[in-house]
């Protein structure tokens, strides 16, 4: 049930290019109606008192995995504690829709979760799930892997002229009933099975629609992002299409020079980013050869049958990890089991490869492949790099202006990334300090630029006319409690969330109600929503 009764958020401060601001903020209808002090405020309104606490747009999350699970009151939870009012899926080329959604439950079970109210009907049908069913919103990009998979399957081939046709018109499909634009994930499959071409020529309908082209890289990030970045700015050039990193890390000097260098050269992109150093993947991606990680096959068990077939693929994993800037040598202390839906080996949650290779007698590479075979592919890990960056160090890149925010957050799991729980609240208190970020970057960062390069609605912004999407922030007590230890724990210092007008957190705590919805991209009907 939706509350749409009038509420004065009395007490409090907005936030303006010069800073903070002493004002109340009148919320009616699901939009802001009035921003200042002594304001006209109509009979029956409730109050709520925010003295000494900050009134921001709604944070939105650029890069989520959450678009499954938003249904469930913990992710809720974990979500509006952070003050997270928007969340963008259909990340890293994978997702529900297109198709029935089996191939993105096979394929990301352990990182988006299996979808409850979607089984088909294209991405209009999976946009409805989220009407008024969810105390957040929810916005979609078309994921190309899962395009590829529905028009050619998992095959390592280039697509013919009539495939490209088809998995164009797909694309087209999804993007003129409300997709924000299309993502890809090149070191996935079949996504990575794509070529640059076929990337250019798909991205040809966004750019038609003024949408988003967000990519996951191809080539594993880190020293390596120079090569994922110069195809991005090929796929600019050849297309038309507006541009957008996912999940960026790397050394901030080659970020930083070539991202400037790229826009310098007609290839402007914005990018998001989460404020910690280690990252959350599916195992699989890690450690095998892209002929061995298909979803729902036997790939792996098959090759694995006898001692030759074992001894190639130990022999593969070792130059995967071996050569990958990001691992190297230390490469089984580094990557810590999240997820591991396998019985036997259930225990071994939180354990590094190594930890829990001892800990069982076995090898590293042994125990992960064994490990694999039984949950069906569907393991997750947190990665550890070599030198973690400090937030000194990683300031310079989050103060660029096509920085946002984004928590690549995976829900699934005893262990997962505390980035899920802790992305935005980790950003307030640690980033928003003098030298790093002031309150006016941070809504910006964590709100505004998202709504703009998205094109997600009149939001992202406190004044008159915007859609109240709201967060109510305790500045001294905001802190992020989720840690690599104890990942699950929830953020502290937002108490109160508005969405679309109507309090979805209130103390602290979900009030149950649902008026979030799916978010069309700019300019589509939204069906009276």
């Amino acid at each position: 049930m939706t509350d749409t009764a009038p509420f004065l958020l009395r007490g409090g401060s907005v936030v303006g290019a010069a800073g903070p601001v002493r004002a109340d903020v009148l919320v009616a209808d699901g939009r802001i109606a009035a921003v200042g002090t002594d304001l006209d405020v109509p009979a029956g309104t409730t109050t709520v008192d925010c003295g000494e606490r900050l009134v921001l747009p709604g944070f939105v999350d650029a890069h989520s995995h959450a678009g499954s699970l938003v249904f469930d009151e913990a992710v809720q939870l974990g979500l509006l504690r952070q003050g997270v009012t928007t969340i963008v899926t259909g990340q890293d080329g994978v997702g529900p829709a297109p198709g029935d959604g089996s191939y993105a439950d096979r394929y990301f079970a352990a990182i988006d979760g299996p979808h409850p109210r979607y089984d088909g009907g294209g991405v209009g049908a999976l946009l409805a799930t989220y009407d008024g069913t969810t105390p957040v919103n929810v916005a979609t990009l078309v994921p190309a892997g899962t395009v590829r998979h529905e028009v050619i399957g998992d095959d390592d081939r280039p697509a013919t002229a009539a495939e490209l046709d088809a998995m164009a018109a797909v694309v087209r499909q999804g993007l003129a009933v409300g997709a924000t634009g299309l993502a890809t994930g090149l070191d996935y499959v079949p996504g990575l099975y794509a070529d640059t071409a076929e990337l250019a020529a798909l991205c040809a309908e966004v750019a038609a629609v003024d949408g988003l082209y967000v990519s996951h890289m191809r080539g594993g990030y880190e020293g390596n992002a120079r090569t994922g970045l110069e195809e991005i700015a090929e796929i600019v050039r050849a297309s038309g299409v507006r541009a957008h990193v996912s999940h960026l890390h790397a050394p901030v000097d080659l970020a930083v020079t070539a991202l400037a260098e790229l826009a310098h050269a007609g290839a402007p992109m914005s990018f998001d980013t989460y404020p910690y150093s280690r990252g959350c993947t599916i195992l699989s991606m890690l450690l095998l050869p892209a002929e061995l990680a298909r979803p729902g096959t036997d790939d792996l068990a098959r090759a694995l049958a006898d001692e030759s077939g074992r001894h190639r693929v130990r022999g593969a994993v070792l130059e995967r990890v071996l050569g990958r800037a990001d691992l190297g040598t230390g490469w089984a202390d580094q990557i810590t089991l999240s997820h591991v839906p396998a019985a036997e080996f259930h225990a071994l949650q939180g354990r590094t490869l190594a930890e829990a290779a001892e800990a069982t007698g076995t090898d590293p590479v042994d125990l992960a492949l064994d490990v694999l075979v039984d949950s069906a592919l569907q393991v997750t890990v947190v990665m550890r790099v070599p030198h973690p960056r400090t937030a000194d160090e990683l300031t310079p890149l989050f103060r660029l202006p096509g920085h946002t925010a984004g928590s690549d957050g995976i829900f699934v799991g005893t262990h997962p990334h505390p980035r899920a729980h802790g992305t935005f609240a980790r950003y307030l208190a640690e980033y928003t300090v003098p030298g790093r970020l002031d309150w006016s970057e941070t809504v910006r960062h964590l709100s505004t630029t998202a709504v703009e390069r998205y094109r997600i609605g009149d939001r992202g912004t406190v004044r008159p006319g915007a859609a109240a999407d709201l967060v109510v922030v305790d500045p001294a007590g905001v802190e992020a409690g989720s840690t690599y230890s104890r990942p699950t724990e929830l953020a502290s210092g937002i108490d109160d969330v508005f969405v679309a007008g109507v309090p979805v957190l209130s103390v602290g705590a979900l009030t149950h109600a649902t008026p979030g919805a799916g978010l069309r991209r700019d300019g589509v009907d939204s069906g009276g929503r």
